[in-house]
């Protein structure tokens, strides 16, 4: 943002930028004035290795097919740090930061394998100004609307007023 010249802004994220959201803020709390976490990937204890997984058989090898640059091994040992060296929780950050976050958070729960209801709805329940959509918020499809009325809603009361 600092080479586009944008000193805050609001950002949304799907799937795994929910984790890469509580990174940010807690990298540039005063830079986010709010941000919306739609179906936020996690970390399951029940499938501990998920998320490592996928991507190692999914993501890596394409991901490595267009960047010949780049290793398997490369792709093993980024994913390890993301998804293996600490897991928990929603991955980046701990409950405890989550705790003290004081930027308001909009949670959009998705209840599948990578994105876990039940992590969605502590970091909702923990993060003093969240909010949480409607769940399930994409089925039926006539709901979709209606989420996104909620994000721009909640968009809108959070912009900062022009000075």
């Amino acid at each position: 943002m600092d080479h586009l010249g944008i000193d805050k802004f609001m950002v949304m994220g799907f799937c795994i930028g929910g984790p890469l959201i509580w990174n940010l803020l807690k990298r540039a709390p005063t830079r986010v004035i709010a941000a919306v976490l739609a179906q936020p990937s996690g970390w399951r204890p029940e499938m501990p290795t998920l998320s490592y997984d996928t991507n190692m058989a999914g993501w890596g090898p394409d991901f490595v097919k267009r960047h010949p640059e780049v290793t398997m091994a490369t792709v093993d040992k980024f994913l390890t740090k993301m998804y293996r060296n600490n897991p928990d929780f929603v991955i980046t950050v701990t409950r405890d930061f989550v705790k003290s976050c004081q930027t308001p958070v909009l949670i959009l729960p998705d209840d599948i394998p990578a994105h876990p209801y039940k992590v969605a709805m502590e970091a909702a329940m923990l993060a003093p100004k969240a909010e949480v959509s409607m769940f399930p918020w994409k089925e039926p499809k006539e709901r979709i609307p209606l989420a996104v009325r909620q994000i721009h809603s909640f968009l809108k009361a959070h912009r900062p007023v022009a000075t």
